[in-house]
């Protein structure tokens, strides 16, 4: 980065929208489709401004059909062009399942390499803002499960506008998750942390490399999107106490930076995996999977935890939805359990 670079505070929703709107002007062929992506601005601001600044032949609103208008971004995928098409809510996948996950993620494989399909599936993710169970889970696992679909979930604005501009850029579907409690809405949560220095110029962060977002010696807390914000204000109280945490926010979970987990755990012998997905047949479950295998390389000082929602629908009372998600003290306090423990 030269000195003349200019470097401004964004939002998460205003990180995402400049990396769009620079692709779109670098590069005729991309386009956004999706449900209020225009006049409105994208109901979480992730495409604001940009039908004033491309019309609407290339920010084109929808109608309620998922499944439409996502075989529609398949399809103009396939004749050359490179869609930007908007899932409002990830619950809402059901819908459209079998054109991302029999058609979309598997026609590059079925037609030998002959096909690209450069599609960018963006999309909200998440709770703690009282929206029930049909519009506040992560799911991230169910499109990482899916062999021929790159997932990405960033957890701060400079994050954001640089996975972005490498999704859109890659010749893969790529399924860009975007929690929307840090995109950094005034009648949204917020943690500090999501909202920070973006440069203005374009850059790409690769997929695959996770970050050390604080660098510790007791133990390592593997994670990402929101829950990255409340590991840090969890590993700040915890610094009081004389624990100091390792986090690492692993940006994407395809591909996955397995390196930056074992590397992580081998220096402090210690993993608590905090995820807002489900509990059972998950992120953490895979974590904590990804360690046991390579005890020989990891020697734990104590049994992983994984720290999870768990299996139930996410509640609309906010106690109840508080309790099913993890918290910053919920955090603080499973890694001071885990202090206590001891294998030797």
């Amino acid at each position: 980065m030269t000195t003349e670079t200019k470097v401004r505070t964004l939002t998460m929703a205003q990180a995402i929208s400049e990396a769009v709107a620079q692709e779109m002007e670098r590069d005729q062929r991309v386009f956004v489709m999706g449900e209020d992506v225009g006049k409105y601005g994208g109901i979480f601001s992730a495409t604001t401004g940009l039908l004033d600044k491309f019309g609407p032949d290339r920010i084109m609103d929808t109608p309620i059909s998922e499944t439409g208008f996502m075989g529609a971004a398949i399809g103009a995928a396939a004749e050359g062009l490179r869609p930007i098409s908007e899932l409002m809510f990830v619950d809402f996948f059901g819908v459209c399942f079998d054109q991302i996950y029999n058609h979309l993620a598997k026609n590059t494989y079925m037609s030998g390499g002959n096909t690209k399909y450069p599609v960018v599936i963006t999309t909200g993710i998440g709770g703690g803002y009282n929206d029930a169970a049909q519009h506040s889970q992560c799911l991230y696992g169910i499109f990482a499960h899916v062999p021929g679909l790159k997932v990405v979930v960033p957890s701060n604005a400079y994050d954001a506008k640089g996975l972005m501009t490498a999704a859109i850029r890659d010749d893969n579907p790529v399924v860009f998750m975007y929690h929307k409690g840090i995109m950094g809405l005034s009648w949204m949560s917020y943690y500090e942390g999501s909202t920070n220095a973006v440069p203005l110029e374009p850059y790409t962060i690769p997929f695959g490399e996770a970050k050390v977002v604080r660098e510790g010696r007791d133990l390592t807390i593997v994670t990402l999107s929101q829950m990255v914000q409340k590991a840090v204000l969890a590993a700040d109280k915890l610094a009081a106490e004389g624990i100091d945490v390792e986090i690492i926010d692993l940006r994407t979970l395809v591909p996955l930076d397995r390196e930056a987990v074992l590397r992580s755990v081998a220096k402090t012998g210690r993993l608590l995996v905090a995820d807002e997905d489900y509990l059972s047949f998950g992120l953490s479950g895979e974590i904590a999977a990804i360690v046991a295998e390579h005890l020989d390389r990891v020697k734990l000082k104590a049994p992983i935890r994984r720290l999870a929602v768990p299996d139930v629908p996410i509640p609309f009372s906010r106690p109840l939805e508080d309790f099913a998600i993890p918290q910053v003290d919920g955090i603080a306090a499973a890694v001071r359990d885990l202090m206590q423990l001891n294998l030797n």
